[in-house]
């Protein structure tokens, strides 16, 4: 039996945190865009939308299981001028996010709404963690330079 309480966190922490991501990665995407890496900017602004959604999703969640839903306080978070490194920071939050989110997961699993919720959203960072561990390995492999050139 899962414990509602700490999925009404779970789910809470999760508005609060992609939120922000969300807007990290569409401030990401405007960075890229002004510096003419359009295919970049692309990318992330289809992040912030899909993250948006997914807030969408676990805040109606929280209304429907009678929780209270909150907009938590946010910490500071780095933005980059160079997309290579911000790339290995977003791989890290991906990595760090998916561990911690594995146990939500497991504690949602007699919950068959929230799990699907949940396992859905797992799925999506999962791929995009994949994305960005073959996106740093090209860019290694052919170059930062020629890597830059294929954002354009």
């Amino acid at each position: 039996m899962s414990d509602k309480a700490k999925i009404l966190e779970g789910l809470q922490v999760i508005v609060t945190d992609l939120a922000q991501q969300a807007d990290g990665h569409d401030l990401q995407a405007r960075i890229f865009a002004s510096q003419g890496f359009t295919k970049l900017a692309d990318k992330y602004k289809e992040h912030a939308s899909e993250e948006r959604g997914y807030v969408e999703k676990c805040a109606d969640r929280i209304l429907d299981l009678g929780g209270t839903l909150r907009l938590g306080d946010k910490k500071d978070a780095p933005l980059f001028a160079d997309a290579i490194e911000y790339m290995k920071y977003d791989l890290q939050v991906s990595k760090d996010g998916l561990a911690w989110l594995a146990g939500l997961v497991e504690e949602a699993r007699s919950d068959y709404a929230t799990f699907d919720i949940l396992k859905e959203y797992y799925e999506d960072e999962e791929t995009d963690m994949y994305e960005a561990e073959q996106e740093l390995a090209l860019a290694e492999c052919i170059g930062k330079t020629n890597w830059y050139a294929k954002q354009v």
